[in-house]
C-alpha cells in the first residue's frame, strides 16, 4: 500500500510559492493542478496568489495530484 508522506512544520498557513515547494512540484505545476481541480475560471486563478494554503489543503491537493499522475 502506498503512503502519502506531507511534511509539515508546524505551519497553518502556505502562500502559493510554499504550497508548491512543500508539494514538490513548481509553481507552474501547482498552478495546473488547482487549474484542473479547484478554480472554475483563469479570473479564479489570478487569485490563487493571494491565497493562503492550510496544510489539510495540501494533503487534498497532494491526493488529487497522486491521482492525476497514476490516472495518466
Amino acid at each position: 500500500m502506498n503512503q502519502i508522506v506531507l511534511a509539515t512544520r508546524a505551519k497553518t498557513h502556505y502562500s502559493e510559492q510554499e504550497a508548491a515547494e512543500e508539494l514538490g512540484l513548481s509553481v507552474q505545476d501547482f498552478r495546473t493542478l488547482i487549474r484542473s481541480h479547484i478554480v472554475d475560471n483563469e479570473e479564479d486563478l489570478n487569485k490563487v496568489a493571494m491565497a493562503m494554503f492550510h496544510p489539510s489543503d495540501l494533503l487534498v491537493l497532494k491526493l488529487l495530484g497522486v491521482s492525476r499522475s497514476a490516472g495518466a
